[in-house]
């Protein structure tokens, strides 16, 4: 694995949920409404603001929740796109928050909605659009069904420049076994985003070793106690990262209240993970 560069760091803006404050609930439910809602409190910047605040602070990739995107309109996709170029910022992943691909009842409207998301991450200058693989239980059934939606799914991304990716997210995909299993029957039309912290310790350590190796993106979420960052678990994580070879970018997901300024665990999360890579070398030949 390399020496960091700032080019392997990103962020989601789920790591700054409190500062931006309102979210807009997109959904295929029909009951649901995308009026904004506060339930993180009232925020103090704007998304439009994130880029030049990431580049400020060494990083130069953003993931975006579909929920902080305060409009659709046309004219404020291209305005976030040029704030990006601006502060020449990456549209890493547009993060899509609501369907299920595996719902044995809504299934296809749940995808066709996911769809038209594709259009609008490819307006952001999106390099992937992360979707929900799926929330039912790993049935044989319930897996096959989301490979077929996901393989449509994709297919409709195709000449996009946009890639969709899957998350070890929910409870289709508890372990490495149900996530290979997704991905083969893929034939790798839909890529990896692997999460450091979807899947509960001792056993995601042995899962991340196995499913990293074909991740092309990671979100590395760290655990926080009463006395901070759990060094011990997140080394694991990343060294499990490292023993399957990857050597994407790290995104930084900072979900604890741990520090009020969520930039506090933001930069505390990345100074871990250079400190880590520097050592890279060490490990190696020790």
């Amino acid at each position: 694995m390399q020496v960091l560069q700032n080019g392997r760091f990103a962020v989601s803006t789920w790591s700054l949920h409190r500062l931006l404050g309102a979210v807009h609930a997109y959904s295929p439910d029909p009951d649901k409404s995308a009026a904004p809602k506060e339930p993180y409190g009232l925020g103090a910047a704007a998304l439009i603001d994130v880029p030049a605040a990431l580049s400020a602070r060494g990083v130069n990739r953003l993931e975006v929740c579909s929920f902080h995107l305060p409009s659709l309109d046309a004219a404020y996709i291209s305005e976030l796109r040029d704030a990006m170029a601006a502060s020449n910022v990456l549209f890493q992943t547009l993060l899509v928050e609501d369907g299920d691909p595996s719902h044995p009842e809504t299934a296809e409207r749940d995808v066709k909605w996911m769809a038209e998301w594709i259009d609008i991450a490819a307006a952001l200058g999106a390099e992937r659009m992360r979707v929900i693989a799926g929330k039912q239980k790993p049935t044989e059934e319930n897996l096959a069904r989301a490979a077929r939606h996901l393989h449509w799914l994709a297919d409709k991304a195709d000449g996009s420049g946009v890639r969709v990716v899957v998350e070890n997210w929910f409870d289709l995909l508890p372990s490495p076994v149900e996530m290979n299993w997704l991905l083969d029957r893929l034939d790798g039309k839909v890529g990896l985003n692997g999460d450091l912290g979807n899947w509960a310790a001792p056993a995601k350590y042995e899962g991340l070793a196995d499913i990293m190796g074909r991740a092309e993106i990671c979100h590395a979420k760290a655990d926080y106690g009463v006395a901070g960052l759990d060094a011990e678990d997140y080394r694991t994580c990343l060294e499990m990262c490292e023993r399957a070879g990857y050597d994407g970018p790290f995104t930084l997901i900072y979900d604890s209240p741990f520090f009020p300024n969520e930039w506090d665990g933001i930069l505390l999360q990345k100074a871990f993970i250079e400190d880590f890579l520097r050592e890279a070398p060490a490990r190696r030949t020790a």
